[in-house]
């Protein structure tokens, strides 16, 4: 039986303090944006909402939702999202599973992986890949959002260090009983590869659905924009747009604020993430820790 030194048990409660109380300070955010979003103009103006809503309404969701833009913009980053978790999922499989391999039986594996590498260093620069896109005809379109980052070499390494991980009888067995690489992969390497998979997953999702300045980079027109570069043109702006409003916006109006309206914003839109993230935590660590075994 492990018995606890007083210093030890002095050090887990000073820890566990310091734990918690950054707890707080990363939750105090979240929770002052959802109470203001919940709150009444008069009260979020004045300065009154902290932790807790104050006179509770829902007329700045019901304003946000009813804005034309928004939800175009919401459309246009799940659209986003599906595409570049397909394009990047299948690209990062599709690298790490060769470079995964021993030097004698893909002798230019350490020609390609020092390729990626360089690509993680420099960079052609924001120009050059403007030039590029525009030279592709992808301006304005929703592949100028998503083929420029399917490509992501820390996903790759994440994943072909896993996949070296995996035990080498694994893939023997395959081969000796007729199957190809194709096969190998699809039937053996990608069921046990679960925990890898979600962390790249998670990693892919927040980084199209945060992504904004691509967004105001690569669109011509507002009704292409994604919704983190809509949110962001719009929080850049003093004051709540007063054009092109229809009469229930405009009676809504009259009880919203930007502030409130702002919080609604942000809450809606960081809402798909914190849902989606509970479920993959748990492969999350997993994942690192397994793609982190051998080098």
């Amino acid at each position: 039986m492990h018995i606890m030194s007083r210093s030890y048990k002095v050090f887990l409660w000073i820890n566990n303090m310091m734990l918690v109380l950054l707890t707080v300070l990363c939750l105090f955010p979240v929770l002052n944006v959802l109470a203001v979003s919940f709150s009444s103009s008069t009260a979020a103006s004045a300065g009154e909402v902290i932790f807790w809503p104050i006179e509770f309404t829902l007329k700045s969701y019901s304003f946000v939702l009813q804005s034309g833009q928004f939800v175009i913009s919401f459309l246009n980053s799940v659209w986003r999202v599906v595409l570049g978790l397909i394009i990047s999922l299948i690209i990062t499989v599709l690298v790490a599973y060769p470079l995964s391999k021993e030097s004698t039986a893909f002798p230019q594996r350490t020609v390609y992986a020092w390729i990626f590498v360089f690509t993680m260093l420099f960079s052609g620069g924001i120009i050059p890949s403007f030039l590029v896109i525009k030279e592709l005809g992808l301006l304005n379109s929703i592949w100028a959002l998503v083929l420029p980052s399917g490509v992501q070499v820390f996903n790759i390494v994440l994943m072909l260090n896993f996949f070296r991980g995996l035990p080498k009888e694994l893939e023997e067995a395959s081969f000796m009983d007729g199957a190809n690489h194709v096969q190998t992969l699809v039937k053996v390497y990608l069921p046990i590869s679960l925990p890898s998979l979600a962390t790249i997953f998670l990693f892919t999702l927040v980084m199209h659905w945060n992504s904004w300045f691509d967004g105001m980079l690569y669109m011509n027109h507002t009704d292409k924009y994604p919704l983190a570069t809509y949110l962001q043109s719009v929080l850049n702006k003093t004051a709540i747009p007063q054009t092109n409003l229809t009469l229930e916006q405009v009676q809504a109006l009259q009880s919203v604020s930007n502030r409130t309206v702002s919080a609604a914003q942000i809450f809606i839109t960081a809402f798909p993430i914190l849902a989606i993230y509970p479920f993959l935590q748990k492969y999350f660590v997993k994942g690192l820790v397994l793609g982190s075994v051998k080098g």
